[in-house]
C-alpha cells in the first residue's frame, strides 16, 4: 500500500494540472468506485466548480472545491494521474474524470481504492491522527502520546489515530534508525530513544518524499516514474542482508500481523 511518501508524491504530481481547473465529468467503470456518494451528487456538487487545491491528509488525496471535497484513497493498487487521453482497453481504471483537455484518471488492479465526498475536513479529522511533518509532531507529543501506551511501538506507529502515513516501511526503517525492537512496549521505551523516534520519523519520510517515495510493488506516478527511496532502505526487505551499521545479518519478523525487518544486535528487545 502506498505510504505518506507516496500518497504525497502523486498529490504533487496531479496539483500542478488541477488547480484552477474544473471537473467537466466522471466516468465509473467499476461502480464501488465512489463509496459515499452518486453521480447525482457530483452533479449537483462538484461539475464544473473550480479547484481550489489539492493536498493530503493522511493517506486521501483531496481536491478541494470550497464548498465540498473529492478524496481519493488509492488502498493495495490504485494509481491516480493525468493522462492526454483514455486507454479504453485498460481494465483497470475504475474511472475518470474529464478535464479541460486531459483526464484525471484513477486506476486500480485489485478495485480496493475509493473516491469519497466530503463537505470538510471533519470526517477525516475525527479518525486521523496527528500529522508527522506537521508544526505540532513535536519530541514533547511524542513522548506524552506513546510513553503512555503500553503497546507494542510497531503497532502504535502503525495506528494511524494516533500518527497517520506511518506504513510498514517507513516504520520499520525508522525504528531501525532508532535502534528500537518493533515490538518492545510504549511505555519501557526511554524518553531519549523516543526522541531518536521522532527524528528518524521525520528524516525517513522528508527523504523518501525528496526521492519520490518507494517503490515495492506497482506504484507509481506521473505516467511511468516510480520513486527510488527502496535504494536507501536500511531494514525493510534486507533480510540475510548485512546491516549498514553493525554488519550483522538482517532478519525478517511477523510483528503487528506484517512482515518485519530488524537487526538483532541494533535493536534489542
Amino acid at each position: 500500500m502506498p505510504e505518506l511518501p507516496e500518497v504525497e508524491t502523486v498529490t504533487n504530481s496531479v496539483k500542478k494540472h488541477l488547480i484552477d481547473n474544473k471537473l467537466k465529468n466522471i466516468n465509473v467503470n467499476w461502480d464501488k468506485t465512489l463509496d459515499n456518494f452518486t453521480l447525482k451528487d457530483f452533479k449537483n456538487n462538484i461539475l464544473n466548480k473550480k479547484i481550489l487545491n489539492v493536498f493530503r491528509r493522511g493517506k486521501y488525496i483531496l481536491i478541494d472545491f470550497g464548498s465540498n471535497m473529492i478524496g481519493i484513497h488509492l488502498r493495495m493498487t490504485g494509481k491516480l494521474y493525468v493522462s492526454e487521453a483514455i486507454d479504453k482497453k485498460n481494465k483497470h481504471i475504475s474511472a475518470y474524470f474529464n478535464l479541460n483537455e486531459k483526464y484525471l484518471v484513477f486506476e486500480d488492479t485489485r478495485k480496493f481504492g475509493r473516491i469519497y465526498l466530503f463537505k470538510d475536513l471533519s470526517i477525516l479529522d475525527k479518525k486521523l491522527g496527528i500529522e508527522p511533518l506537521s508544526e505540532e509532531f513535536t519530541s514533547k507529543w511524542l513522548i506524552n502520546c506513546f510513553s503512555n501506551k503500553q503497546r507494542k511501538i510497531k503497532s502504535l506507529l502503525l495506528d494511524q489515530s494516533h500518527l497517520v502515513g506511518m506504513g510498514n516501511i517507513y516504520t520499520d526503517e525508522a525504528l531501525w534508525i532508532s535502534k528500537i525492537h518493533p515490538e518492545k512496549k510504549s511505555n519501557e521505551i526511554s524518553y531519549k530513544k523516543l526522541k531518536d523516534l521522532h527524528k528518524a520519523i521525520i528524516q525517513v519520510l522528508t527523504e523518501s518524499i525528496k526521492c519520490g517515495g518507494t517503490t515495492i510493488r506497482d506504484y507509481t506516478y506521473d505516467f511511468s516514474y516510480v520513486g527510488n527511496y527502496a535504494l536507501n532502505l536500511f531494514a525493510y526487505g534486507q533480510n540475510d542482508n548485512p546491516c549498514k551499521r553493525c554488519n550483522t545479518t538482517i532478519i525478517k519478523l511477523k510483528v503487528a500481523q506484517r512482515g518485519t525487518y530488524i537487526c538483532p544486535k541494533c535493536q534489542k528487545i
